[in-house]
C-alpha cells in the first residue's frame, strides 16, 4: 500500500513530506486510515537519535486514533469502518510467553515489535509509525474505542495514558492514596488525571510556580514547588506513590525523601543514566525507586474503558501535520502541560510530476 505523510530523514533533521509502500497486510491484520496522532516526547529523542537506536528514515508516533479500512480473512474482532486505536506495539514474537500470558505483552521474552522503528518479526522490514495516513496492525495490537470519547482527544491515552495507568494499577492507587506526580507535561496532567479518577489524593510537584494554576484546573488537591526548600522539608514522608515523568537527567535526591515508609518513585519518562542517587533515605525510609514500562494490551484496553467510564481525557493541543516541527520546538523548550495531537484530515498527498 503507497502512503505517506511525515519523515525524518536523518537524525536531528526537520520533519518532511515523505511517501513509502507499507507492508502487505497478512490474514491477522487490520489496515487502517489514521485520523488523529498525539506527538509524544519520545518522538522527538527518536528524531534526535538521543537513545542511538533509531532508525532512519524515521516515521514516529505511537499514539493513534484510525478507522478500519480493510481486514484480514482470519480477523473476528474488527469489521470495515470500526473506529480503534493503535498504542507502542503492533506485534511480538511468541503470544505463548510467560508474560504475554499474563497481559504483558511489553516484557515478551521474544521481544515486541514497536510501532516504529523497529523490524517487522517475519519479513524484517522498518515499522513506520502514526505521522502517515495509514497504518497495519496485528489484531491482537488494535484497541476498542466505545461510545462517550471525543476521538481527537483520546490518541495520547495510548501512550502517556498507558504508561501512567500501569504503575497507578501496579501498586494498588485508590481511596486513601497518597500520589505525587513529577512534572506538568503530558504525562504529567495524564497520570493526575487517572489518580484522581482512582480516588488518589494528588500532589503536583514542579520547578515552576507557574504550573499551579493549570495544575488546579486538572483538579489536584496540592502543588508543591520543588525549588522551595521549605515546601520540600515540609511535605517529607507525606507520598506513598510518585510517578516521575521528565523526560531528561535530573536529581531525584530531593524526591526520595517525600515518599513515607515503603514508598514508591516510579521513574517513566527518563531512559539513560540516572546520576548518583543518595541511599540513605532509601535505606532510612524503607523506600523504592523503580523503572515501568508501558502496559499490555488488556491494561490499555482498561485504561481507554476507565477513561469512558469516569469521562477522562488528556488536554490537547490541535495541530496541522504541516506544523510538526513548530510542536517539535516547543516540546525541546519546555514541558506543555498538554499534549499536541495531529489532525491528520489536513494530510495532503504529495503532487505526483
Amino acid at each position: 500500500m503507497k502512503t505517506f505523510g511525515y519523515a525524518a530523514m536523518e537524525a536531528g533533521s526537520d520533519l518532511v513530506p515523505w511517501s513509502f509502500e507499507r507492508r502487505a497486510p497478512r490474514a491477522n491484520d487490520v489496515v487502517m486510515e489514521i485520523l488523529y496522532c498525539g506527538i509524544c516526547h519520545s518522538d522527538l529523542h527518536m528524531a534526535r537519535n538521543d537513545w542511538g537506536f533509531a532508525q532512519f528514515p524515521l516515521v514516529p508516533d505511537h499514539e493513534i486514533v484510525d478507522r478500519v479500512i480493510e481486514v484480514g480473512s482470519e480477523v473476528t474482532k474488527f469489521k470495515v469502518g470500526d473506529n480503534g486505536a493503535v498504542g507502542c506495539m503492533v506485534d511480538n514474537y511468541c503470544q505463548t510467553c510467560k508474560h504475554c500470558l499474563n497481559g504483558e505483552e511489553q516484557f515478551c521474552c521474544e521481544g515486541n515489535t514497536n510501532t516504529y522503528s523497529s523490524p517487522d518479526r517475519i519479513d524484517g522490514s522498518m515499522t513506520r509509525g502514526g505521522y502517515f495516513k495509514h497504518i497495519v496492525v496485528r489484531e491482537e495490537f488494535f484497541c476498542t474505542l466505545f461510545e462517550g470519547l471525543d476521538l481527537a482527544r483520546v490518541a495520547p491515552i495510548l501512550c502517556a495514558g498507558i504508561t501512567t495507568w500501569t504503575p497507578l494499577r501496579r501498586w494498588n492507587v485508590g481511596p486513601g492514596s497518597r500520589v505525587g506526580v513529577i512534572g506538568m507535561g503530558g504525562l504529567g496532567h495524564m497520570a493526575a488525571k487517572l489518580a484522581l479518577g482512582l480516588g488518589a489524593h494528588v500532589t503536583m510537584i514542579s520547578r515552576s510556580p507557574a504550573k499551579r494554576e493549570t495544575a488546579m484546573e486538572i483538579g489536584v488537591d496540592d502543588f508543591l514547588v520543588s525549588t522551595d526548600e521549605t515546601a520540600m522539608k515540609a511535605a517529607a514522608n507525606s507520598l506513598d506513590l510518585i510517578i516521575d515523568t521528565v523526560p531528561i537527567q535530573h536529581d531525584m535526591d530531593g524526591y526520595v525523601p517525600l515518599l513515607d515508609i515503603d514508598g514508591t518513585l516510579v521513574i517513566l519518562g527518563q531512559v539513560g543514566a540516572m546520576g548518583d542517587i543518595s541511599t540513605m533515605p532509601l535505606v532510612f525510609g524503607r523506600r523504592r525507586v523503580v523503572g515501568s514500562l508501558i502496559g499490555g494490551m488488556r491494561e490499555t484496553q482498561e485504561v481507554i474503558d476507565f477513561c469512558v467510564q469516569k469521562g477522562i481525557l488528556p488536554k490537547c493541543r490541535m495541530i496541522r501535520p504541516d506544523e510538526i516541527n513548530d510542536a517539535f520546538a516547543t516540546l525541546e523548550k519546555s514541558d506543555i502541560p498538554y499534549r499536541f495531537v495531529m489532525d491528520m484530515a489536513a494530510l495532503q498527498a504529495p503532487e505526483v510530476a
